[in-house]
């Protein structure tokens, strides 16, 4: 590929993606479609950089509820980067996990579940079985499982990738508390209150800590909080927090006269 069509990748690249981030799909895809294009003529049509471009104009797709359109891509995307690979590359293991979730959101829960184990076998014989990648393949199946209401088949694999977390990168890290966040969840879904509590406190004193106050995970954790609250009756519990997480939001901030 000649410098010039690197140069004008990139930044074809940075444009879709700000156009994708400001929702104007319709502005990115053209994009999108044009690297994908000069990667196909630079490096043929094999070529893992045409699996990015791809996966890119896959993900618009998605974004924008085009699941039909997004579906043949991201197979193509595990195909190529198959072929230049092997089956076992965690590349692949990506390109299956998007798959998952394109059918997790389509509600195609059995095509979804041999795609999510197969990423986690990938990335377990791959890095290893205590890698954070690990971890979150654990809990993309235990969130699949979740979305089932099969909370036996997803407790376990939501307790997994919380302990991976914890080891590899230490108990007070960001993930640790999206892993309690998780299984706090799960058990408020049972209505096991008790059990969920604190780990709601205990996800959101990490996050208070790890990122600040003012941080939109922050304000999530604050609010899941709350949320358990009101549907245990404990209005006079939530409603300060509730409080609290309005007061960070950039609109209420903006809002607030300064002192």
């Amino acid at each position: 590929m000649a410098l010039s069509d690197v140069i004008l990748a990139a930044t074809l690249n940075n444009q879709a993606e700000r156009y994708k981030e400001e929702k104007r799909y319709a502005d990115a895809e053209p994009l999108y479609k044009r690297i994908l294009a000069i990667n196909e003529k630079a490096f043929g049509p094999d070529h893992p950089s045409v699996a990015l471009a791809l996966n890119d104009l896959a993900e618009l797709y998605k974004e924008e509820g085009r699941y039909a359109d997004a579906e043949p891509l991201y197979k193509q995307v595990s195909a190529i980067n198959e072929k230049a690979f092997g089956r076992d590359h965690p590349s692949v293991a990506l390109a299956l996990s998007d798959l998952a979730e394109l059918y997790k959101v389509e509600g195609r829960y059995a095509d979804a579940e041999p795609l999510y184990k197969w990423a986690v076998a990938t990335w377990k014989k791959a890095l290893g079985s205590d890698h954070p990648d690990v971890a979150q393949s654990l809990n993309n199946l235990a969130e699949l499982y979740s979305a089932q209401r099969r909370y036996a088949d997803a407790e376990p694999l939501y307790k997994r990738a919380l302990a991976i977390f914890e080891r590899a990168l230490g108990p007070d890290h960001p993930s640790v508390a999206s892993a309690l966040n998780n299984l706090a969840s799960l058990y408020k879904e049972e209505a096991r209150y008790a059990d969920t509590e604190p780990l709601y406190k205990r996800a959101l004193a990490i996050r208070e800590t790890a990122l600040g106050p003012d941080h939109p995970d922050v304000a999530q954790s604050l609010n899941n909080l709350a949320d358990l609250y009101s549907a245990q009756g404990r209005h006079a519990d939530a409603e300060p927090l509730y409080k609290r997480a309005l007061a960070s939001t950039p609109e209420q901030k903006k809002s607030t006269p300064s002192s």
